[in-house]
């Protein structure tokens, strides 16, 4: 058997180690190639939270550079501790920026710390970055170079006012701590909740370091408001005491609602205590929304086993959002330095001199400052939080997370986006797939929602207000018995109030306070008393104005708004001579006039060339014309129309005057007889201008109404009680009384209750609220209490309150409707004059377009040159003779010269006519026989004994007269 050498393996081998070799030696060479870059890092040693951090940047380091092994930059980190003190973060950072020349820092651990270690890096051109410094207020120190590694406070504030629109809540109190973390948030905080219409009625601020008493003391402050939702913003130490005495003294219970800022339920729920939890239970909170990933899941398994090595105490600290905030800071940084290059890591040293200068007058500036800037402003990556890239100098808002803290840990119940809002989960896009947020279990181990406030606990009963007047006690009566020396307050509104507290969800125990009104005191000054809390609501007559509504709340009326006027109702049987032209109004006259006219001569000139009526002189024309028209007035005319275009014209105008005559004697009628019940003054600005005395209530509103309206001051006159008013009536305006009363419309039904047969009330009403109950401005009640009020006002129960104390309706005349006037107007009739005018006016057209052109010849002039007035005088001349050519005018001819009657078809009766012939009158005629010896005209005499009806024989023959047989020859 042949051995297989050995020298091919040896010589695999050998190449094998020297490849290894040369494979160590590159990799020495590019460490030992790299260019160290310090950098800062500042953070309070002392706390888990800081710790935490530290492991991340360093395993941040590893896991960058462990893959980049090209890079050329390597960072280098210089730990202080910062001491939890603004003092000693600040010394850290001027002790690196000025002895070790680091090129950026990393942290500090507070806003407040942050503050002024940002002055720092501006002022030596050391990017900050802080992952953990939260403030909206850092933003505005506007420092080019600040980077938040993180989400500023006021990103959450939204997501927070989301909740309170999910839940219905309309009132918060903010509880935050006394420094730059807590006041940072407040500002943008109380915006955000007044842009979706939740009050802010206080803010609560709790010193960083206090007592328990304090915190007690304060906490039982909050406990005698109304509010009972409270925002919490504040470091986990302070929190943690501040919920431990909040659950001590009964604040953790049924009606509480508590809701922690970010900040707080990070501290609170990345390494929960069961000690902390059980006194938060039912809490909500705000936490930034992370999405699960693979990598971030490895990270956390790798974290842990490093962090306990290094930490073996700990074995209960869980990685919190700031550790992954710090990890992604730090890579973000060694992106950027190496990406700003690897040359000019030095500093530039101040010229002072050694012996006046200070630490901060020596303080250099970083030459690698600006590339540096520029390089972190560009830098853009996925990180273990989302993608990361700086926008300003900030993080892009997040999603938030919603959390319930139920039993050791915070069970999601939905997420907040900027652009969807409340949702119940995201899909793998990050595009909401349900809206709203599910259900919670709050304070007191209910899933109910609390409605967020309640009656104060120190206070068992809400005090309200009730005036006490003379007068009008319908409204409100306060009466005091003096056997039991007891107060018993009464009236419409007292019954109102009592109803719509009864138709609440819930119990809201009160109590009634009168509250005297003697001389001087108004309305204004008893709301008033609301504003100044002595108190908790207002019940009476209490109108709703708008000058009231700046510094209280009304609730919906509940009662008829509007201010309206009283006057007597006189019975004016004082009837004078002229009674007869009161119907119509003076332009209805007029035009009624001119229409008669104006109708008298379109049937004269259409009638006179035909009919012998309206023939005669001018005088007995102008007359019969005139006579006629008027006579229709009573339907009395005697002549009679022989024109079809006057028959129609006259037709339309018997309308027109049928409608007028019957509206004026209905009109007159009424006037004669129903006039007593009409009311003295109609008009406002009647009662202006005549100067009369008007009355309002005292201290009502109506007086600044009537001022405006124009009434002198002098002429108002106050009353207490609806005798008092009556009585003034009474008296008269002339005599120390008033001619009208002006009030709310509530008074006046009362008013009209007692006195409706010698009052009425006169449109027009000015608008007002009505009644309205009176509360604090932004009280929750008035919400509750509005909708009672339209339940109680839509059910019988307020007409039985109505019932019981203004009487039924009905017993009495409704005085309330507007009072018309009897008299007529030219509105009501224009339109009956505008056709009767047009149908008169297309008769006159018609007619002398048939004039003209059947007179053509004659109204043309023989000689050419006439001037305008010849053919004017000779158009009137023909205008105004008789047409000879009319059927008509030949009949009436006739009957008018022989005397011929023509008797009615079918009546028998003997007559005797006459029938001639005239010759034609004008010479120029060829008929006429202009020669000496012509015979003058004959007669034939026709004379008929008997015209027999149906039932007689008929005439045999006719007698004629032969004497005058000639007559009918020619």
């Amino acid at each position: 058997m042949r051995k297989t050498p050995l020298k091919p393996v040896i010589s695999f081998l050998l190449f094998l180690c020297l490849k290894i070799l040369f494979m160590e030696m590159g990799v020495a060479q590019n460490t030992t190639g790299s260019i160290p870059v310090n950098v800062g890092v500042t953070l309070d040693l002392d706390s888990l939270e800081a710790n935490i951090s530290l492991s991340c940047i360093n395993m941040a380091l590893s896991d960058f550079y462990a893959t980049r092994g090209d890079y050329r930059t390597r960072l280098v980190l210089a730990i202080r501790d910062s001491k939890k003190d603004v003092v000693g973060a600040a010394a850290a950072a001027l002790d690196l920026i000025k002895n070790v020349e680091v090129q950026a820092i990393l942290g500090p651990s507070t806003s407040t710390q942050a503050n002024f270690v940002i002055d720092l890096g501006e002022k030596a051109r050391v990017p900050i970055l802080s992952f953990s410094a939260t403030s909206p207020s850092l933003t505005s120190i506007r420092s080019s170079y600040f980077f938040r590694a993180t989400h500023s406070d006021s990103a959450q504030v939204n997501a927070i006012s989301a909740l309170f629109q999910a839940f219905g809540w309309i009132e918060a109190v903010p509880i935050y701590i006394e420094n730059e973390y807590g006041e940072g948030i407040i500002p943008y905080l109380v915006d955000s909740l007044q842009a979706h219409d939740v009050r802010v009625p206080y803010r609560s601020v709790i010193s960083p370091s206090p007592t328990d008493d304090q915190i007690i003391k304060e906490l039982y402050k909050l406990m005698t408001m109304q509010t009972r939702v409270f925002i919490v913003h504040m470091y986990g130490y302070l929190g943690t005491r501040l919920f431990s005495k909040a659950k001590e003294i009964g604040m953790m219970s049924e009606g509480y609602v508590w809701i922690m800022t970010d900040g707080l339920t990070t501290d609170f729920l990345s390494s929960p205590s069961p000690s902390v939890t059980d006194t938060i239970q039912g809490v909500l909170g705000i936490k930034p929304y992370v999405p699960r990933t693979k990598e971030l899941e490895n990270f956390r398994v790798r974290w842990k086993r490093k962090f306990l090595q290094d930490n073996p105490n700990n074995f209960d600290a869980e990685l919190s959002i700031y550790g992954l905030w710090a990890y992604d800071a730090t890579k973000a940084l060694a992106r950027a330095v190496e990406k700003a290059g690897a040359t000019n890591f030095g500093s530039q040293k101040a010229n002072v001199s050694s012996s006046s200068s200070t630490d901060l007058a020596t303080l250099g500036v970083s030459l690698n400052g600006p590339n540096l800037l520029r390089a972190l402003s560009n830098t853009s990556f996925k990180g273990l939080t989302g993608d990361y890239h700086f926008v300003d100098g900030q993080l892009q808002s997040p999603a938030f997370q919603i959390v319930n803290v139920n039993g050791n840990r915070g069970r999601e119940i939905g997420l907040w986006t900027p652009t969807q809002g409340l949702v119940k989960q995201l899909e793998p896009t990050n595009s909401a797939s349900m809206s709203g947020i599910s259900a919670a279990i709050f304070p007191g181990d209910t899933t109910v929602a609390p409605k967020g406030w309640e009656i104060p606990t120190n206070e068992k009963k809400l005090k309200i207000g009730v005036p006490v007047k003379d007068g009008f006690g319908e409204f409100v009566a306060v009466t005091k018995d003096p056997s039991s020396n007891t107060t018993k307050i009464t009236g419409y509104c007292i019954d109102v109030f009592d109803a719509v507290v009864k138709a609440l969800p819930y119990a809201l125990p009160y109590e009634y306070i009168p509250h005297p009104m003697p001389a001087g005191i108004t309305y204004d000054d008893l709301t008033y008393q609301v504003y100044l809390k002595n108190y908790d609501a207002v019940v009476g007559d209490v109108s709703i104005v708008f000058n009231r509504s700046l510094y209280i709340d009304y609730t919906l009326p509940f009662t008829e708004s509007g201010v309206s006027m009283i006057v007597p109702i006189a019975d004016n049987n004082s009837k004078n001579a002229w009674v007869f032209m009161k119907p119509l109004t003076w332009d209805l006259w007029v035009s009624s006039f001119f229409f008669f006219l104006f109708i008298g001569f379109v049937v004269w000139v259409l009638e006179h060339r035909i009919n012998e009526d309206f023939r005669g002189s001018a005088s007995d024309q102008a007359g019969t014309s005139f006579w006629f028209s008027f006579s229709t007035m009573v339907f009395a005319q005697r002549e009679k129309l022989v024109s079809n275009l006057a028959r129609a014209v006259v037709i339309i105008w018997f309308f027109v005057v049928l409608v007028l005559t019957q509206s004026y004697t209905a009109s007159l009628t009424s006037l004669l007889t129903v006039q007593q019940l009409q009311p003295t003054v109609t008009d406002v600005h009647d009662l202006i201008m005549k100067g009369g005395y008007v009355g309002y209530l005292k201290g009502s509103f109506v007086r600044g109404i009537l001022l405006g309206l124009g009434f002198d001051n002098s002429k108002l006159v106050m009353y207490n009680s609806l005798e008092e008013c009556h009585e003034l009536f009474s008296r008269g305006s002339g005599n120390g009384g008033i001619a009208a009363a002006f009030d709310e419309v509530p008074y006046m039904k009362l008013f009209l209750s007692k006195y409706c047969s010698k009052y009425t009330m006169i449109d027009p009403t000015f608008k007002t609220g009505g009644f309205g109950f009176v509360f604090p401005k932004g009280s929750p009640l008035v919400p509750d209490i509005s909708r009672a009020i339209l339940n109680v006002t839509e059910g019988d129960k307020m007409k039985q309150i109505e019932d019981a104390w203004f009487g039924k309706k009905g017993s009495c005349p409704d005085s309330s409707t507007s009072v018309s006037s009897n008299i007529l107007s030219l509105k009501s009739f224009w339109g009956l004059f505008l056709i009767a005018g047009l149908a008169a006016f297309l008769a006159l057209v018609i007619f002398i377009a048939m004039f003209v052109y059947r007179e053509r010849r004659d109204l043309r002039p023989s000689d050419p040159t006439a001037s305008t007035w010849d053919r004017t005088k000779n158009f009137f001349r023909i205008f105004i003779q008789r047409d000879s050519t009319s059927q008509t005018s030949r009949q009436m001819e006739l009957t008018g010269r022989n005397g011929i009657n023509l008797p009615s078809m079918g009546v028998p009766s003997p007559a005797a006519f006459s029938v001639h012939r005239q010759f034609p009158e004008d010479p120029s005629s060829t008929d006429y026989d202009s020669s000496p010896n012509r015979q003058a005209p004959q007669e034939v005499v026709i004379n008929i004994d008997q015209l027999t009806n149906q039932n007689q024989e008929r005439p045999t023959a006719l007698e004629i007269d032969p004497r005058e047989t000639n007559s009918f020859g020619n």
